[in-house]
């Protein structure tokens, strides 16, 4: 099977390599030609454009920063709808149709609207985010949430499993978009009161280092806080995710939840709090160095030594495996 990727940024960048890694033929094409180098370097291909990168392929990824970046890849003149079509004859997939694969973290109905398209040019679509950090991506034990028919999923398995330790099969096309911004939403939530506690255990005299193994230890622990609190108390502030991106994420929510007339109240407070802290710092600074805006209203630097710079994944590359629902009789 013959995989092209389009976007090797933060994350893109990092699944890409998991295939490489695992024996896959790899197509590559990205508008920063750096970071396409270490790829072909590697044995990946070359695409000139989208179009031809689609022909030459049995499954195309896409894993960009918007949902209009996605639109532009697929439905420019050039781009990858131009190349869809029967999968191409060296592929070991079988007799199924091409398919397109959106890793993007995106609007639902967006992915619908694209992956319509893609089945009328006689594709298959499916949306499949990932979640668990840059660190976790690198190493192939991410997590994956996959929207699409079930004959779609168990076609992109084989590579879902070469990218990610997790795998779970979430409904219909663009459900995997729906419950990937879920999960970001929450990601922010924790990410906003992890900042508030860490200020106010400084504030009450604790050690900051006793406070993270606290919280650690606690009910209050978290993915978020074993990850993020590490390099906020660094002062790198480095997780591989800045706050345009944060901003994009609880916006696409925040849609979610007034498309189906939601009162939601913690929602409104994330979305100003982000949207403060990019116009404050950039749009393009570290999500954690959302805490600036508690140290500087407070005069305080939130940091402790032993604390690494970034995440490292310390745990061995598995192959990824199928999480089962579990439902009641």
């Amino acid at each position: 099977m013959r995989v092209g990727f389009v976007g090797l940024g933060n994350v893109g960048g990092k699944l890409a390599s998991s295939l490489l890694r695992n024996g896959i033929e790899l197509v590559v094409r990205d508008l920063d030609r750096a970071a396409m180098a270490p790829f072909l370097d590697a044995g990946a291909g070359e695409a000139s454009s989208g179009a031809e990168l689609a022909e030459r392929c049995d499954v195309v990824i896409t894993c960009l920063p918007t949902p209009a970046a996605s639109a532009a890849v697929l439905e420019a003149p050039d781009g990858l709808l131009a190349g869809f079509g029967p999968a191409v004859a060296s592929s070991s997939a079988g007799s199924g149709p091409k398919i397109w694969a959106e890793m993007s973290t995106t609007d639902h109905h967006e992915v619908r609207r694209l992956g319509a398209r893609v089945e009328a040019a006689g594709g298959a679509a499916i949306d499949c985010p990932v979640s668990g950090g840059c660190h976790r991506a690198a190493t192939g034990n991410i997590s994956i949430l996959a929207g699409g028919e079930r004959d779609t999923f168990e076609a992109m398995l084989p590579l879902l499993r070469a990218m990610g330790r997790r795998i779970l099969h979430t409904g219909p096309l663009g459900s995997a978009s729906i419950l990937k911004v879920v999960t970001n939403y929450l990601a922010t939530a924790n990410l906003v009161s992890l900042c508030e506690a860490l200020v106010t255990s400084h504030a009450a005299g604790m050690d900051l280092a006793t406070t993270y193994e606290a919280i650690r230890i606690s009910s209050g622990n978290s993915f978020v806080h074993e990850t993020e609190s590490q390099v906020i108390l660094n002062g790198s502030r480095d997780i591989n995710f800045t706050m345009d991106l944060v901003c994009k994420d609880i916006g696409l929510f925040a849609d979610i939840a007034a498309e189906h007339g939601l009162p939601l109240e913690l929602s409104p407070v994330l979305v100003d709090v982000f949207a403060d802290g990019a116009a404050r710092f950039g749009e393009r600074e570290w999500s954690p160095n959302i805490i600036r805006r508690l140290e500087d209203a407070t005069g305080r630097t939130i940091t402790a030594p032993g604390f690494p710079a970034e995440i490292v994944d310390d745990e061995p590359e598995v192959a990824g495996a199928e999480v089962v629902v579990r439902r009641g009789q």
